[in-house]
Protein backbone atom coordinates (compact mmCIF):
# COMPACT_ATOMS: atom_id res chain seq x y z
CA UNK A 1 0.00 0.00 0.00
CA UNK A 2 1.45 3.64 -0.87
CA UNK A 3 1.76 6.32 1.21
CA UNK A 4 -1.44 8.22 0.22
CA UNK A 5 -3.34 5.00 0.81
CA UNK A 6 -1.64 4.43 3.96
CA UNK A 7 -2.55 8.18 5.76
CA UNK A 8 -6.64 7.61 4.17
CA UNK A 9 -6.73 4.34 6.02
CA UNK A 10 -4.79 5.67 9.44
CA UNK A 11 -7.61 8.61 9.03
CA UNK A 12 -9.79 5.72 8.47
CA UNK A 13 -9.13 3.77 11.99
CA UNK A 14 -9.08 7.38 13.96
CA UNK A 15 -12.84 7.94 12.63
CA UNK A 16 -13.71 4.10 14.20
CA UNK A 17 -11.82 4.59 17.32
CA UNK A 18 -13.78 7.67 17.61
CA UNK A 19 -16.81 6.27 16.87
CA UNK A 20 -16.04 3.38 19.27
CA UNK A 21 -14.97 5.52 21.97
CA UNK A 22 -18.02 7.79 21.54
CA UNK A 23 -19.97 4.46 21.86
CA UNK A 24 -18.47 3.07 25.15
CA UNK A 25 -18.92 6.73 26.82
CA UNK A 26 -22.51 7.11 26.06
CA UNK A 27 -23.83 3.43 26.13
CA UNK A 28 -24.51 3.00 30.09
CA UNK A 29 -26.13 7.26 30.48
CA UNK A 30 -26.67 10.17 27.86
CA UNK A 31 -24.46 13.04 27.23
CA UNK A 32 -26.05 15.63 29.18
CA UNK A 33 -26.40 17.34 25.60
CA UNK A 34 -28.35 14.51 24.88
CA UNK A 35 -30.66 15.19 27.66
CA UNK A 36 -31.37 18.09 27.06
CA UNK A 37 -32.52 17.50 23.64
CA UNK A 38 -34.57 14.90 24.34
CA UNK A 39 -36.47 16.82 26.89
CA UNK A 40 -36.95 19.42 24.80
CA UNK A 41 -38.47 17.61 21.87
CA UNK A 42 -40.37 15.16 24.02
CA UNK A 43 -43.76 15.07 22.47
CA UNK A 44 -42.89 16.80 18.95
CA UNK A 45 -42.71 13.48 17.27
CA UNK A 46 -46.68 13.42 17.64
CA UNK A 47 -46.78 16.86 16.17
CA UNK A 48 -47.01 17.77 12.19
CA UNK A 49 -42.92 18.53 12.57
CA UNK A 50 -42.94 14.89 13.52
CA UNK A 51 -44.62 13.93 10.77
CA UNK A 52 -42.53 15.70 8.25
CA UNK A 53 -39.45 14.22 10.05
CA UNK A 54 -41.29 11.15 9.04
CA UNK A 55 -41.48 11.47 5.85
CA UNK A 56 -37.47 12.73 5.81
CA UNK A 57 -37.07 9.63 7.57
CA UNK A 58 -38.58 6.79 5.34
CA UNK A 59 -36.60 8.95 2.23
CA UNK A 60 -33.43 9.22 3.59
CA UNK A 61 -32.93 5.63 5.44
CA UNK A 62 -32.18 2.24 4.81
CA UNK A 63 -33.69 2.17 1.79
CA UNK A 64 -31.73 4.91 -0.28
CA UNK A 65 -28.12 2.87 -0.07
CA UNK A 66 -30.37 0.01 -1.40
CA UNK A 67 -31.47 2.15 -4.28
CA UNK A 68 -28.43 3.52 -5.15
CA UNK A 69 -26.15 -0.01 -4.52
CA UNK A 70 -28.74 -1.38 -7.15
CA UNK A 71 -27.87 1.84 -9.15
CA UNK A 72 -24.14 0.93 -9.01
CA UNK A 73 -24.55 -2.29 -10.50
CA UNK A 74 -26.92 -1.57 -13.03
CA UNK A 75 -24.40 0.97 -14.20
CA UNK A 76 -21.51 -1.32 -14.20
CA UNK A 77 -23.36 -4.08 -15.90
CA UNK A 78 -24.25 -1.04 -18.79
CA UNK A 79 -20.66 0.87 -18.46
CA UNK A 80 -18.26 -2.38 -18.75
CA UNK A 81 -14.99 0.61 -19.08
CA UNK A 82 -16.29 1.02 -15.52
CA UNK A 83 -16.99 -1.44 -14.11
CA UNK A 84 -14.13 -1.83 -11.70
CA UNK A 85 -14.65 1.36 -10.13
CA UNK A 86 -18.57 0.60 -9.73
CA UNK A 87 -18.08 -2.66 -8.67
CA UNK A 88 -15.71 -1.64 -6.20
CA UNK A 89 -18.38 1.20 -4.76
CA UNK A 90 -21.18 -1.21 -4.26
CA UNK A 91 -18.71 -2.50 -2.01
CA UNK A 92 -17.59 0.05 0.09
CA UNK A 93 -21.38 0.81 0.19
CA UNK A 94 -21.73 -2.41 1.99
CA UNK A 95 -18.98 -2.03 4.28
CA UNK A 96 -20.62 1.46 5.54
CA UNK A 97 -23.83 0.00 5.58
CA UNK A 98 -22.77 -2.61 7.46
CA UNK A 99 -21.71 -0.55 10.70
CA UNK A 100 -25.04 -0.22 12.08
CA UNK A 101 -24.97 -4.57 12.72
CA UNK A 102 -22.62 -3.14 15.44
CA UNK A 103 -25.78 -1.80 17.82
CA UNK A 104 -25.30 -4.43 20.26
CA UNK A 105 -22.13 -3.92 21.42
CA UNK A 106 -23.18 -0.33 22.83
CA UNK A 107 -26.48 -2.35 23.92
CA UNK A 108 -27.40 1.29 24.25
CA UNK A 109 -31.57 2.01 24.62
CA UNK A 110 -33.87 4.92 22.75
CA UNK A 111 -34.94 8.28 24.15
CA UNK A 112 -38.41 7.22 23.79
CA UNK A 113 -39.88 3.78 24.03
CA UNK A 114 -39.11 1.69 20.62
CA UNK A 115 -37.63 -1.35 18.92
CA UNK A 116 -34.39 -2.18 18.17
CA UNK A 117 -31.12 -0.72 19.88
CA UNK A 118 -29.99 2.79 19.34
CA UNK A 119 -26.13 3.20 18.88
CA UNK A 120 -25.56 3.89 15.81
CA UNK A 121 -28.47 4.96 14.20
CA UNK A 122 -28.98 2.93 11.20
CA UNK A 123 -30.83 5.68 8.87
CA UNK A 124 -27.77 8.25 9.51
CA UNK A 125 -25.36 5.22 8.51
CA UNK A 126 -27.44 4.66 5.27
CA UNK A 127 -27.76 8.90 4.18
CA UNK A 128 -24.00 8.84 5.22
CA UNK A 129 -22.80 5.72 3.23
CA UNK A 130 -24.96 6.61 0.03
CA UNK A 131 -23.03 10.08 0.38
CA UNK A 132 -19.85 8.95 1.13
CA UNK A 133 -19.94 6.78 -1.81
CA UNK A 134 -21.93 9.33 -3.98
CA UNK A 135 -18.66 12.07 -3.48
CA UNK A 136 -16.19 8.64 -4.53
CA UNK A 137 -18.03 8.14 -7.35
CA UNK A 138 -17.92 11.38 -8.92
CA UNK A 139 -14.19 12.02 -7.43
CA UNK A 140 -13.44 9.04 -10.10
CA UNK A 141 -15.83 9.73 -12.87
CA UNK A 142 -17.36 13.38 -12.37
CA UNK A 143 -14.55 15.22 -10.69
CA UNK A 144 -16.11 18.80 -11.30
CA UNK A 145 -19.39 17.89 -9.37
CA UNK A 146 -17.68 16.68 -6.21
CA UNK A 147 -18.15 19.85 -4.55
CA UNK A 148 -21.86 20.01 -5.20
CA UNK A 149 -22.45 16.69 -4.35
CA UNK A 150 -20.35 16.51 -1.37
CA UNK A 151 -22.87 19.50 0.03
CA UNK A 152 -25.57 17.64 -1.23
CA UNK A 153 -24.45 14.63 1.11
CA UNK A 154 -23.62 16.35 4.42
CA UNK A 155 -26.84 18.42 4.01
CA UNK A 156 -28.58 15.07 3.51
CA UNK A 157 -27.20 13.29 6.43
CA UNK A 158 -27.74 16.60 8.85
CA UNK A 159 -31.24 16.41 7.40
CA UNK A 160 -31.70 12.70 8.65
CA UNK A 161 -30.14 13.00 11.75
CA UNK A 162 -32.33 15.94 12.50
CA UNK A 163 -35.44 14.05 11.70
CA UNK A 164 -34.58 11.50 13.73
CA UNK A 165 -33.82 13.31 17.18
CA UNK A 166 -37.11 15.40 16.34
CA UNK A 167 -39.03 11.53 16.15
CA UNK A 168 -37.38 10.66 19.50
CA UNK A 169 -36.08 8.02 18.12
CA UNK A 170 -32.37 8.69 18.54
CA UNK A 171 -30.12 10.80 21.01
CA UNK A 172 -27.68 13.11 19.16
CA UNK A 173 -24.74 10.73 19.72
CA UNK A 174 -26.38 8.41 17.65
CA UNK A 175 -26.50 10.16 14.89
CA UNK A 176 -22.83 11.87 15.52
CA UNK A 177 -21.50 7.86 15.86
CA UNK A 178 -23.05 7.07 12.88
CA UNK A 179 -21.45 10.00 10.99
CA UNK A 180 -17.32 8.45 12.44
CA UNK A 181 -18.69 4.89 11.84
CA UNK A 182 -19.52 5.63 8.04
CA UNK A 183 -16.48 7.90 7.20
CA UNK A 184 -13.80 5.51 8.86
CA UNK A 185 -15.34 2.67 7.27
CA UNK A 186 -15.73 4.45 4.50
CA UNK A 187 -11.76 5.58 4.00
CA UNK A 188 -11.12 2.22 5.05
CA UNK A 189 -12.63 0.21 2.77
CA UNK A 190 -11.64 2.80 0.21
CA UNK A 191 -7.87 2.68 0.34
CA UNK A 192 -8.15 -1.24 0.88
CA UNK A 193 -9.67 -1.67 -2.83
CA UNK A 194 -7.65 1.09 -4.33
CA UNK A 195 -10.39 4.20 -4.54
CA UNK A 196 -8.32 6.60 -2.57
CA UNK A 197 -6.39 8.52 -3.74
CA UNK A 198 -9.48 9.01 -5.94
CA UNK A 199 -8.60 9.38 -10.01
CA UNK A 200 -9.44 13.33 -9.46
CA UNK A 201 -6.06 13.17 -7.55
CA UNK A 202 -4.47 12.22 -9.96
CA UNK A 203 -5.65 13.96 -12.86
CA UNK A 204 -2.86 16.51 -14.65
CA UNK A 205 -3.81 20.14 -13.99
CA UNK A 206 -6.30 21.30 -15.36
CA UNK A 207 -7.79 18.12 -16.49
CA UNK A 208 -11.39 17.40 -14.83
CA UNK A 209 -13.09 15.30 -15.89
CA UNK A 210 -13.31 11.39 -16.54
Amino acid sequence: MNAPRVRWAVLGVVFVAAFVALGLTVRAAPLALDAAIARGLDGVWREPLGTAAGIVSDVLGPVLPVVFGIGLLLAAALRRQHAGVLLRLVLVLLVCRLTSLLKPVFDRQRPRAYPELSYPSGHVVSAASTGLVAILLCAWLAPRAVRWVAAAAVAATVLCAAARIVLGVHWLSDTAGAALAVTGAGLLAASGVGLLPSRAARLPAGETSA
